[in-house]
């Protein structure tokens, strides 16, 4: 389900720690495109995050600006969740409801005026995410946290119009974190994930370099770097098969890369 709701994204540049202007001093993301956000511990990584979820109006630390369709958004975009623009994802996501996957699932459906029909596709999804199968009878409070991040992936790509999705670190989330971000990407959103992994650095389009709280530089993934995401991906893709047999109790036969 694409959405109609935002096509794209600007972040007007701020300052850094010190006072100094962003290097970086606009920078525009549409939908379908995954954008990185890169750059050692303390660079501002999550400060630039922070600011998109705020929707900051030169009102934070940075002074940075976001913007909208090229407009600063509404006050009560910022202000009610009821009509927030954005999702978010993190490694340390648990649900707090005790009801059944299919009854969250029907609930945030009816919410967003969506078929409850979508349920089934959304639990489908989740299942190609993880090893961990998820099933609809499944108390929300006992999945896992791969589980959990894989339904909340599929069901921000399904259910939720929310156009623009946050990422913050998902290295160690127990899912398939390439075929997460193309699925959310393949439905339209505009996706930002800061992140220290190679490989999800190197699959999105461009790459935000921090340092010292500012943006210093943009990098497009050129074709050499998706050569090497491609091969580090089937490295991610035989490591997790191999924590899936071990977990399950098997012996491992035949493991070679």
């Amino acid at each position: 389900m694409t959405t109609d709701r935002a096509c794209k994204l600007a972040v007007i540049g701020g300052v850094d720690k010190d006072g100094n202007p962003d290097q970086v001093e606009r920078l525009e993301m549409h939908r379908g495109e995954i954008i990185g956000i890169v750059g050692p511990t303390g660079s501002g990584k999550s400060s630039l995050i922070a600011d998109i979820e705020q929707f900051a109006q030169g009102d934070t630390p940075s002074g940075r600006k976001i913007l909208i369709d090229g407009c600063e958004p509404k006050a009560e975009t910022r202000s009610d969740p009821r009509k927030k623009l954005i999702a978010q994802l993190s490694q340390n996501m648990h649900f707090l409801a005790d009801m059944s996957v299919e009854e969250f699932l029907r609930m945030h459906a009816k919410s967003r005026g969506r078929d409850p029909q979508v349920v089934g596709r959304v639990i489908e999804l989740a299942n190609t995410l993880t090893g961990e199968p998820v099933h609809p009878h499944h108390h929300l409070t006992i999945l896992s946290g791969g589980q959990s991040r894989a339904l909340m992936t599929a069901d921000i790509a399904v259910i939720s119009d929310s156009p623009i999705v946050l990422i913050d670190e998902i290295e160690n989330a127990g899912i398939k974190k390439k075929e997460a971000l193309e699925l959310l990407a393949g439905e339209g959103k505009i996706v930002v994930v800061v992140t220290h992994d190679p490989m999800l650095a190197l699959m999105t389009s461009r790459r935000i370099v921090m340092k010292n709280g500012g943006m210093v530089r943009v990098i497009e993934t050129s074709s050499s770097e998706q050569k090497v995401c491609e091969d580090l991906a089937k490295v991610d893709d035989w490591l997790m098969n191999l924590r899936e047999t071990i977990r399950r109790g098997e012996v491992v036969v035949g493991a070679a890369l």
